[in-house]
């Protein structure tokens, strides 16, 4: 007896699938060449190399270590990791914020360098969660830095994470080079 590999849907959509990778595709048959502007090519370089710094906080951060496991390998996706706030690009907050890790996580988002994006994962992270009533917890993470994804859920799976990936990727695309 043996067991049958079944194979593994593949988290998200494929890059060749987006709709602006296809319009680059066709560009490039057609032509032989590819014209563009600065803030387009640079957008698109950014989208590639996107460095994360972990701020792990509670249980979600376990699944932020599993999304760059091999089974989800968000690296295929140009979002690698960093151990540093001046490496980094995306912050990733997962987990409780107590009122006493606030001005660390303030000091962290200080250090990175611009532009610089924020991604609060799980219901804690986003809102306060469970511990919402609680004297000592910061109500969200968007009261002490800005935000750009909220990944809902308690916690939220690494597919749910990825998927906030491939959303900032987007939002990065979408709006310009300077300005947010």
């Amino acid at each position: 007896m043996g067991l049958i590999a079944t194979p593994q849907p593949v988290v998200g959509t494929p890059p060749a699938q987006d709709n602006y990778f296809l319009s680059i595709n066709d560009q490039l048959a057609d032509k032989g060449f590819l014209v563009t502007s600065t803030d387009e090519l640079i957008n698109w370089a950014r989208t590639g190399s996107l460095m994360w710094m972990t701020f792990g906080l509670a249980c979600c951060a376990v699944e932020m270590m599993q999304m760059s496991m091999p089974r989800y390998d968000c690296e295929r996706f140009g979002f690698a990791p960093r151990g540093s706030p001046r490496q980094s690009d995306v912050m990733i907050v997962a987990g409780t914020l107590t009122n006493k890790m606030a001005p660390a996580l303030r000091k962290v988002y200080d250090q990175m360098p611009e532009p610089r994006y924020v991604i609060s994962m799980g219901s804690c992270a986003n809102g306060g969660g469970y511990y919402h009533y609680s004297y000592s917890v910061v109500r969200g993470c968007d009261r002490i830095v800005p935000v750009d994804i909220y990944v809902p859920g308690c916690p939220p799976s690494a597919e749910a994470l990825l998927y906030g990936v491939l959303l900032l990727q987007k939002k990065i695309r979408r709006t310009g080079t300077i300005e947010r």
